[in-house]
């Protein structure tokens, strides 16, 4: 079996176009190595089986930097740049819209459905909202500043070129973009609100799920009450730190979990294309002084949670 050393830099942007509004992704092969590069492809990339790598080869679907297509039979060449179009098979279709806000020539501002993935991720390729994006306006550089859970419905803002991008970026590194959620959990009248919560969070054993520990609080998040009835409200909640799944933990670790929320305080995953429970999370609201204008920005999510339960 042929040994490969690690990629020691990251891949370039890409020079090749889109494809049905996917760009290109990018394997730099290692500095070392032999065999055929369809191993190395099936074993750096196991989530494509071996046969599906041969396929795509021999579809022209495996290209180098200047767009020729590698074969299933080519060799292993060191430093060499390959490039692929992600696609999933008989993937299933998320049938909501993202909506356009606004956009200048530097940012767009998306209003995003519940259920749509931000960028490409396990079986959705098309079915996510940058891919989407990049088909309706054909812009190729098109990327997000931040995301959002699948789950939450509301804001996203995405950069639309590469040379004013790291300005952007910094607002959200630098915690100088305000964001307000709206969410819907159960009343209860011993939790006081306003409230700030504090608290330690890390990566739980099971996948991709966070969860409070005791040490140092590394998550910080305000939180208001704006409406009830006898048993659910709704509340305004203002990440300050931006860990992930940040509203959702400090919501349940209150006994508060989100409505409809599918993995905390426990996981109950609705089966693939079941839309009928909506995580009642929305990104209400960004707030931000423009790096390049000096500007004050607001931007409003259109969409709405469900009304309170009886």
């Amino acid at each position: 079996m042929p040994s490969y050393l690690p990629v020691a830099a990251p891949a370039p942007a890409s020079p090749l176009p889109m494809r049905d509004g996917v760009s290109p992704s990018c394997v730099v092969l290692p500095s070392r190595g032999d065999g055929g590069l369809l191993d190395y492809l099936a074993e750096r990339l196991p989530l494509v089986s071996h046969d599906d790598w041969r396929l795509r080869m021999a579809q022209g679907l495996v290209v180098d930097g200047q767009g020729q297509a590698l074969p299933p039979h080519q060799r292993f060449v060191p430093g060499m740049r390959v490039y692929y179009w992600r696609a999933v098979d008989d993937e299933g279709h998320i049938p909501f819209d993202a909506q356009v806000l606004w956009e200048d020539e530097h940012l767009l501002v998306a209003d995003k459905p519940h259920f749509l993935p931000v960028v490409p991720t396990g079986r959705y390729v098309q079915s996510s909202l940058l891919v989407r994006l990049k088909k309706l306006t054909g812009n190729a550089q098109l990327s997000p500043l931040h995301r959002i859970d699948r789950d939450t419905a509301g804001l996203v803002l995405l950069s639309k070129q590469p040379a004013t991008r790291g300005a952007y970026q910094a607002l959200f590194r630098d915690r100088a973009m305000h964001k307000v959620y709206e969410a819907v959990a159960p009343f209860r009248a011993d939790v006081a609100f306003p409230r700030e919560h504090r608290s330690r969070m890390e990566e739980s054993q099971r996948f991709f799920l966070m969860h409070e520990v005791a040490g140092e609080p590394n998550s910080h998040t305000h939180m208001a009450l704006l409406e009830h009835n006898a048993h659910w409200a709704r509340y305004a909640l203002e990440p300050v730190s931006g860990k992930r799944h940040q509203l959702r933990v400090h919501m349940a670790a209150l006994g508060l979990p989100l409505r409809n929320d599918a993995f905390y305080p426990e996981v109950n995953d609705p089966p693939e294309g079941d839309f009928s429970r909506p995580l009642q999370l929305l990104a209400r609201q960004l707030r931000f002084t423009d790096p390049l204008t000096g500007e004050a920005r607001c931007f409003d999510s259109a969409r709405m949670l469900e009304p309170l339960p009886d």
